[in-house]
């Protein structure tokens, strides 16, 4: 099944030749979606490695040439095998700015169009492992000046409900987060993303430590039959009482993470942190005697 992101990554290739390299085709994405309102973009993006990155556009790619329309060889070159005409099939609006993405942009070297997108979008840049080969010190200035520095110690919560993995990890570079506590008791998730070795790999590709702490978490089969806060305030006074209770260690282990780290983040699903265990787990570290950071849920 094709869905309308995967018909435009492959209408956008087509139209660039129908061979791509994998740097520049993460660019041309990024730049298509600048000429999409926010609404409608078909991916996100982060700062990564090689500049703007979105994940799930790379796994689509991966995805399509499972499934036979695209090949990918060694030298990370993205071909069209299948099919033609993709462009048919988006609407008119679509068909217009993959136009105007092939008449700006195609004509551009990978180190063009690179440095095309830490120009005009400097803070995608900022984890760059290339930007210093491509950009001019004046460049470089204004890279560096979007970069995130805080030295105050620090106890974020996040859940990654509603979040696609290139906001979830947006937010965690914005708020300068060192190290993400994965405090679920089981690190996988349905949700692309988010199981714990492509979210291990996300954070460390932007530069923040991954840590899974299981013996802080909850058996899900507990979750089931949560139906109001009076159910998750049971449930999560009966975790206080017992489960941190019989996992001091662990917590301990937290609090020793925070004091070397400083800005840490305890992550698990929900979105509201009072139907989250991360809350009580947070509130059990704000208790522990000379602590030297605050408190803030994102």
């Amino acid at each position: 099944m094709l869905y309308r992101r995967h018909k435009i990554l492959l209408a956008l290739i087509e139209a660039l030749g129908g061979n791509v390299k994998a740097i520049p085709l993460q660019k041309y994405l990024f730049l298509f979606t600048r000429l999409q309102s926010e609404e409608e973009r078909i991916y996100d993006f982060v700062p990564y490695q090689y500049g703007c990155f979105s994940f799930q556009a790379n796994q689509d790619v991966a995805s399509l040439a499972n499934q036979g329309f695209l090949n990918v060889d060694e030298q990370n070159n993205i071909r069209i095998i299948q099919g033609d005409n993709y462009s048919g099939s988006l609407d008119l609006f679509e068909q217009k700015d993959i136009e105007t993405i092939k008449e700006k942009f195609g004509g551009m070297t990978q180190d063009e169009i690179v440095r095309y997108t830490y120009a005009n979008y400097p803070f995608y840049a900022i984890k760059s492992k290339i930007a210093t080969e491509l950009m001019t010190e004046a460049e470089m200035e204004r890279i560096n000046a979007q970069k995130r520095h805080y030295e105050e110690p620090m106890l974020f919560t996040i859940g990654y409900e509603g979040l696609s993995l290139e906001q979830y990890i947006k937010i965690l570079i914005l708020f300068d987060v060192h190290t993400l506590c994965d405090v679920r008791k089981n690190a996988y998730s349905q949700k692309y993303g988010f199981s714990k070795h492509t979210l291990e790999k996300a954070c460390v590709g932007v530069g923040i430590r991954y840590v899974h702490v299981p013996q802080l978490g909850i058996e899900s089969d507990k979750r089931r039959d949560l139906r109001s806060q009076k159910d998750y305030d049971i449930l999560f006074d009966e975790y206080e009482r017992t489960t941190l209770k019989e996992n001091t260690e662990a917590l301990l282990y937290v609090r020793s993470i925070i004091d070397a780290d400083k800005r840490v983040a305890l992550t698990c699903f929900e979105k509201d942190p009072r139907q989250c265990h991360r809350s009580r787990v947070a509130k059990a570290l704000m208790q522990l005697p000379n602590i030297q950071y605050e408190l803030k849920p994102l």
